[in-house]
């Protein structure tokens, strides 16, 4: 397969569609000082466009958790943008409901503080952090990913995080780790569907050590410039922006580092559909449809088009060669 590689020292343009909130006020009141005349008026529509970019990235759900601009090549894409309405209300959180309303219907009774992650296994420092001494550990970085899920539907969503790599380096992985498990929370008391035939509780997930010590694997604790809504896997979740969504696991309490290669949930429940790398692949056909394509949510009419699917969900630049010489129709 023939693999492209990131050309040294590019970085994806930076967006300035996100407009930070002192940013916001000035232009309002610049609008009030400009609203007379054909340059107010002009002005008052360029920034009326921009005040509805910033509604956009910081809807006043949750508090604010802002992040600086990623350094991260290809942290970044220039797409449009999901609307929050439908990052926060379409996804698949199993513990809360299968169907995609149910998360964002059933989620409030999740209890995210206080919160705590363990970090075990094969480490020289193994800990457990409060969630807010996880939100110390690096600084906060705004990373607009795409989301690709299995069912062909897609998302573009401002996460706010860092990348896994920065914890990973603090707690001192032995030689001996191979593979990172990411163990998620499973409390009946709070997520009705928890005991539940359709999976194996906890839910877990689980990255090579290469794949989670590349630098676009990252820890999310927020979105849109917010802190992370319940539904979306509060207060902490996983992205990897190159695999499919269901490898981001969401409510993580647990991370384990291993020498041996982890069996994760949607691995066990269907090993023929689902196997440990779940990269975008539009070559290899899940069992039951074509990958060939995707819808983006909330963007495409009911008789739009599709999108072609990106291999490697369009990083493939940036992550390409952790796969060089695999089989990854073997490997999927």
């Amino acid at each position: 397969m023939l693999i492209k590689t990131l050309n040294n020292g590019f970085i994806h343009p930076a967006s300035s569609e996100i407009t930070t909130e002192r940013l916001y006020r000035e232009r309002r009141n610049l609008i009030k000082l400009m609203a007379s005349g054909a340059a107010g008026a002009a002005m008052a529509s360029w920034a009326g466009r921009e005040a509805m970019a910033q509604e956009l990235a910081r809807p006043g759900k949750n508090p604010a958790l802002p992040g600086r601009k990623s350094p991260v090549a290809g942290a970044v894409t220039m797409d449009k943008l999901t609307d929050y309405k439908d990052a926060s209300g379409y996804n698949n959180f199993y513990e809360f409901g299968t169907d995609k309303a149910d998360p964002a219907k059933n989620a409030g009774s999740l209890v995210t503080s206080p919160w705590t992650v363990e970090v075990e296994g094969l480490v020289k420092k193994p800990a457990k952090y409060a969630i807010e001494d996880l939100l110390k550990l690096s600084a906060q970085e705004e990373r607009i990913y795409r989301l690709r899920c299995v069912e062909g539907w897609s998302m573009v969503i401002p996460w706010v995080g860092y990348s896994v790599a920065e914890l990973i380096k603090k707690v001192e992985p032995l030689g001996s780790a191979k593979f990172v498990e990411f163990i998620t929370l499973a409390d009946p008391k709070t997520m009705p569907f928890v005991g539940s035939r359709v999976l194996e509780w906890p839910y877990t997930e689980a990255l090579r050590m290469d794949e989670a010590m590349h630098p676009l694997a990252m820890l999310a604790f927020g979105m849109y410039g917010e802190t992370m809504p319940k539904q979306n896997g509060a207060p902490l979740r996983l992205v990897v922006p190159w695999k499919y969504g269901f490898k981001s696991g969401k409510s993580i309490v647990k991370i384990r580092f291993t020498d041996k290669e982890p069996k994760t949930s949607w691995n066990k429940s269907a090993p023929q559909e689902y196997g440990f790398y779940s990269n975008v692949n539009p070559t290899v056909d899940h069992p039951r449809w074509s990958q060939a394509s995707e819808r983006r949510i909330g963007e495409d009419g009911l008789f739009a088009k599709k999108r072609k699917t990106l291999m490697f969900n369009g990083y493939e630049a940036q992550v390409g060669q952790l796969y060089a010489g695999m089989d990854l129709k073997k490997f999927f």
